[in-house]
Formats: structure tokens, C-alpha cells, sequence
């Protein structure tokens, strides 16, 4: 019996940097009755507070919300009646710089510092160095047209595991590098979870649209969790709903 039910967020949950709709934010506050819930993703904790947090209905049991930011270095809970760090593990500015200019290098090598975008393209999330191709304020039709294939990251990515030998290099949401310490993956954050949540990996379940080899949701199937990849985020609601059936029952 499965007792926590992990997801990644942007293209599972939301849409990229959306928040949750009205129909999942209710599906999750059934889920979250039954099952502790973890939700983990490359976004910084001001990014869960918009998509995630801030659209939690009143009925939701909080208690049973693990909340992890930046690939799972930063682990958020519902304390005393407020949302407080539980533990954060942040980069040096030394390797923050390091990482910085890696990116610049790699972009301009690959051919992709041109082209128009929409606010910053590399964004510091203390624990872990994200790039957004196309800016962290791009619209949704332009990032999905962007590297549906993920072939221009796969290549980007490449370029940065020679410069960076030392780091974590992982594809995540439709336009993003996510950069952490080697090692830090969500197989990674999932581990430490593990112990704060009280549950073994055979009791939980991992649903993620970026299941596959390089993906940034691949490592929770490498490290043995039983998942299921979803297409979309109708998808995810849809088995959300079937899970709360099977566990009610």
C-alpha cells in the first residue's frame, strides 16, 4: 500500500510556472486526506508559494504536505501554522560564479544566446543554477514550441557535463537546465524524504511527465520508486483520482 504520493510540478501538476487550477488544487486536498503528498521540483521556494501554496483550499491537510524546492535541497513543512524551512543546502559563491559562466560559454558555443526572450535566462535558486532558454517570463506557446524533443538541451547539456564535471546536469520543464551538486537529483531529495516523511521507498509513488533518460524525473525511477509518467496535466488528475478510490477503500 502506497502511503506518500510524490510529483514533480511544471507539466505534471500546473503548466509551466502556473499555478494549480481549480480542479487540481481540490483533487490534491482529496489526495492529501488519504496519503502524505511531496511534490518536488527545480522551482525555488517563491515559485511553489504561487503555483502550489498559495492555492491550497481551506479544506487541505497541510500536515501531510511536504513541499521540495530546487531538486530537493530545500525541504518545506506546515509548522505550527506556517510554512517554515526544515533544511536548505545552499551552493558557495565561488561555485555559483563557476556555474555562471559555464552557462554563458556553453550558450554562445551552441548558438543559443540569440533570439528573443523574456526576463533572465540563468536564475540562482541558492541550491541549484537554473537556465530557461527563452527567459524565466516566457509565454507557454513559446516555450512549447521551443525544444519539444529536448534536442537542443540534450545538446546544451552535453556541453556543460565537460565543463562541469563536478555537478548534477539534468533537463527539466519545457525549456530548463537545472545545475546542482553531483549527486543532487530527485532520486536525491526523494532519499532524504524518505526519513522526514517516516515511509520506505516501496511505499511511495512518483508521477512525473519527464520520466525518461536525462529528464530531471528519471532519477526517482533509477533509484527503484515505482512511477508513472504522465502526458499532460488531465493526465495526472486522472490517476490522482483512481489513487484516492483504490486508498479509500
Amino acid at each position: 500500500m502506497k502511503k506518500l504520493i510524490a510529483f514533480d510540478l511544471d507539466g505534471t501538476l500546473a503548466l509551466s510556472k502556473q499555478p494549480l487550477d481549480d480542479r487540481m488544487a481540490n483533487a490534491l486536498a482529496d489526495l492529501l486526506d488519504v496519503a502524505k503528498v511531496d511534490i518536488i521540483s527545480g522551482g525555488d521556494w517563491p515559485q511553489f508559494e504561487k503555483q502550489v501554496v498559495g492555492r491550497m483550499i481551506d479544506r487541505a491537510n497541510l500536515a501531510n504536505l511536504f513541499i521540495q524546492p530546487t531538486t530537493g535541497t530545500k525541504l518545506y513543512r506546515f509548522v505550527d501554522g506556517e510554512w517554515k524551512a526544515i533544511y536548505a543546502e545552499l551552493f558557495t559563491p565561488e561555485e555559483r560564479k563557476a556555474i555562471i559562466d559555464a552557462f554563458d560559454k556553453a550558450m554562445a558555443e551552441e548558438g543559443l544566446g540569440q533570439g528573443k526572450t523574456w526576463g533572465e535566462r540563468v536564475e540562482d535558486r541558492g541550491s541549484q543554477v537554473t537556465f530557461s532558454a527563452l527567459g524565466q517570463q516566457a509565454p507557454l506557446e513559446a516555450k512549447d514550441a521551443w525544444d519539444p524533443d529536448h534536442a537542443k538541451r540534450k545538446k546544451l547539456q552535453a556541453r556543460l557535463q565537460t565543463m562541469l564535471p563536478d555537478l548534477s546536469i539534468n533537463i527539466g520543464g519545457s525549456t530548463s537546465i537545472d545545475i546542482t551538486r553531483k549527486g543532487v537529483d530527485k532520486a536525491y531529495g526523494l532519499r532524504k524524504l524518505l526519513s522526514e516523511a517516516g515511509v520506505t521507498a516501496d511505499e511511495v509513488l512518483f508521477l512525473g511527465d519527464a520520466i525518461f533518460p536525462g529528464g530531471n524525473d528519471y532519477p526517482a525511477k533509477e533509484m527503484g520508486l515505482d512511477t508513472i509518467k504522465v502526458e499532460s496535466i488531465e493526465d495526472t488528475r486522472r490517476v490522482i483520482e483512481t489513487i484516492v478510490l483504490v486508498l479509500k477503500h
